[in-house]
């Protein structure tokens, strides 16, 4: 399958929303994300808009959002990179200790699961968070019962932190923190 690698475009605000509204209806939607489906299908254009311009290149550089585009122009896979500071206000999890990104909001296209796609889109995340002013380290959360995901963050040079959180709205279950530390 060919596909390229890229930034969003601040108008490709339609092409997000049908994304992460496929992203779900994923089976493992409940583990993966903190949102459901009838949340975001409700949300106003100008929530997609305001959102897709601003995880754009042409944004202020606090968010970034990657896509796996085919040769035909659908859209396959995307992660998002949130740039956390200790200063910041926090979004999820805990607060930062050190200038950092965040990997959320990773989903890949059943169809397009197995040929290198969340490889690839890791790549560019976390080749962009290592552009960013400061940066040292890379996070992101996993559901504790989502074993398929944290195999490939394992697998991708991620480790456990130690740092859990609850999960939101579901007592008694939580996410675990996985890093990435910067090796230069």
């Amino acid at each position: 399958m060919n596909y390229e690698i890229r930034s969003v475009l601040a108008d490709e605000w339609e092409k997000a929303r049908e994304l992460r509204l496929a992203a779900l209806r994923d089976p493992v939607a409940h583990l993966a994300f903190l949102e459901t489906h009838a949340d975001a299908e409700a949300r106003p254009d100008d929530f997609w808009q305001e959102r897709t311009a601003a995880a754009a290149a042409t944004g202020e550089g606090r968010v970034r959002q990657f896509v796996a585009e085919a040769s035909d122009g659908r859209w396959l896979g995307t992660v998002t990179v949130l740039v956390e500071r200790p200063t910041d206000e926090v979004r999820f999890g805990d607060a930062a200790k050190v200038d950092q990104t965040h990997l959320v909001g990773v989903f890949v296209r059943p169809e397009a699961r197995g040929g290198g796609v969340v490889d690839a889109l890791f790549r560019a995340a976390v080749e962009w968070s290592w552009t960013v002013d400061g940066v040292r380290r890379v996070r992101l959360y996993v559901h504790e019962e989502n074993a398929r995901a944290a195999a490939f963050y394992r697998r991708f040079g991620f480790v456990p932190s130690g740092e859990r959180v609850p999960m939101p709205g579901d007592t008694g279950a939580y996410e675990n923190e996985y890093e990435l530390l910067r090796t230069v």
